[in-house]
């Protein structure tokens, strides 16, 4: 499920890793504080480091406890306690951003199955309208992206890739709706497994409109095990948030979309800096932090940080959507879900991982009502 970070500490972090290491992918650091060793925390290194888009910004590395800095920016601190904060020292560190993404989708993806099928992203509600066919409103997500991005219902698809595939949704939809080879990668062992077995399971099924047999596998969205120039769909839903190199990400979806396909990511964003901003204000900062930390993401960017990679991969005719007003209902139904008795129950069976990522939906909620958080879509083709 990315990100910009400020925070302030009692005490003065030490790295457990060195800094030169933290940077790198699957690498970053824990921090210890106060003698203590909390778990992983995904975020941008310290001082004056260069973004994936050329861009040099300040970014304060902290790790959370009970002190923050004050939106005023007056200096002073003030106490105050987190609610998610209650999950934490229940979760065991993680050693790199990889491991703790793997792990927290190993721990919470069968409730997430359990509550709300196999789909595991947002749902499309029209102009913000409520409905209550959610499942089916996770369905209209993947076709109106698709329509939206020029993809008919003609359009000849050979063969996709799902880049953070989940259970394999989005992947037999599309070879349903398609007839193509779907392939998918995960850093979830439990979510490839389970992909498989449901793509098996309706393969094998006489009912059922799937003909292809699919293919799902442990790899990591930065080092693709695919040939160059081997899909005609390349889809990120909802995986992009989780990619600690933006630059890296659209390079390696760029490199395995064939001549004639198409790129299309669905994501969460920043909102995009306005005149005379260099970085979002500390309050804005500090909420994406707090999701950060529940949902194991690195640094957010903007959707024109996205295009400016689009551009620079020589990807042509691209375009860009914001549907944040389209989901915002979908998260209303997930906490609903949530605090209801089997929702709770769901959640303490799952582990404090999924525990923590359930206490920050609200700033999901806020961020979005904000405009801090926007759901962005961004799609492209390779000449």
């Amino acid at each position: 499920l990315s990100r910009t970070h400020a925070r302030s500490c009692s005490s003065t972090p030490t790295p457990c890793i060195p800094p030169e290491t933290r940077a790198m992918a699957g690498h970053t650091a824990c921090f210890r504080v106060q003698g203590m060793v909390p778990a992983f925390r995904p975020r941008v290194g310290g001082g004056k480091v260069r973004t994936s888009f050329g861009k040099s910004r300040v970014h304060q590395v902290t790790t959370r406890t009970a002190t923050l800095v004050p939106a005023t920016g007056s200096g002073d601190s003030k106490t105050a306690f987190n609610l998610e904060d209650v999950a934490t020292p229940f979760i065991a560190n993680k050693n790199s951003l990889n491991e703790g993404i793997a792990s927290f989708y190993d721990e919470s993806s069968g409730l997430w199955e359990d509550q709300w099928g196999e789909h595991m992203h947002h749902g499309y509600y029209p102009r913000g309208a409520d409905r209550a066919d959610h499942q089916k409103a996770q369905v209209d997500m993947i076709d109106l992206s698709l329509k939206w991005a020029g993809v008919s219902d003609t359009t000849r698809i050979r063969n996709m890739v799902d880049v953070g595939c989940g259970i394999g949704g989005s992947s037999r939809h599309i070879s349903r709706k398609f007839g193509c080879v779907a392939s998918g990668v995960t850093l979830s062992p439990i979510q490839a497994a389970r992909a498989t077995a449901l793509s098996r399971e309706a393969f094998l099924d006489k009912n059922d409109s799937l003909r292809k047999e699919l293919s799902f596998q442990v790899a990591d969205a930065l080092d693709q095990p695919f040939e160059n120039n081997s899909f005609d769909l390349v889809w990120s839903m909802e995986s992009g948030e989780h990619m600690p190199d933006k630059a890296k990400f659209v390079n390696e979806l760029t490199r395995v979309c064939a001549p004639g396909g198409r790129v299309l990511i669905v994501t969460w964003c920043h909102r995009n800096l306005v005149d005379r901003e260099t970085e979002l204000p500390a309050a804005e900062r500090f909420l994406l932090d707090r999701i950060c930390d529940a949902y194991y993401l690195p640094q957010w960017c903007s959707i024109n940080d996205y295009q400016a990679l689009f551009e620079k991969e020589g990807l042509v005719n691209v375009k860009t959507a914001d549907w944040s007003e389209e989901v915002k209902p979908f998260w209303k139904a997930v906490v609903s879900v949530a605090l209801t008795v089997n929702g709770i129950l769901g959640l303490l069976k799952a582990g404090p991982a999924t525990v923590r990522g359930g206490l920050v939906m609200p700033l999901m909620q806020k961020g979005l009502r904000d405009g801090t958080i926007k759901f962005n879509l961004i799609t492209g083709e390779k000449p």
